[in-house]
């Protein structure tokens, strides 16, 4: 039986879960995802997690945040006056929204807001989160 390797394209159906238990993703009630090993298409520790596994095998891979979505940055928190946000935006914390940028438009999470100010959170949401997924080997397509 063959196992993943290093450059292979495979299929896996997973489960994503935080260390409390909470689920934030799952393949199971869909086409399981297809990604090449080792080509930065995955998170770090997920990438090396599947290496050497066989069609059929199960596993839990335990990821520490430094392997996941990296730690918090500060560099990612922009504070933003009120009155650059349209006049009909109510916002409040916890909220997701979009910021345009040179790159594009990029997620976003209000983190605080004030009588003048809101501060945006570009952090991954899953940033400085430790995640735990199951995952199991579908198929090795090459």
């Amino acid at each position: 039986m063959s196992h993943v390797q290093t450059g292979n394209t495979i299929r896996v159906h997973y489960t994503g879960a935080l260390l409390d238990g909470t689920v934030f993703d799952s393949s199971r009630d869909r086409d399981p995802l297809e990604f090449t090993v080792g080509a930065g298409m995955m998170i770090k520790g997920f990438d090396a997690g599947v290496i050497g596994l066989e069609i059929g095998k199960e596993v839990r891979l335990e990821i520490p945040a430094e392997d996941a979505y990296g730690d918090v940055s500060e560099e990612m928190l922009f504070e933003v006056p009120k009155d650059r946000l349209p006049p009909d935006l109510q916002v409040e914390a916890g909220m997701r929204l979009t910021m345009p940028t040179a790159g594009g438009l990029v997620p976003v999470t209000v983190a605080a807001v004030t009588d003048t100010t809101i501060t945006l959170d570009a952090n991954h949401e899953l940033a400085g989160k430790d995640l735990v997924f199951d995952v199991e080997v579908v198929e090795i397509v090459s």
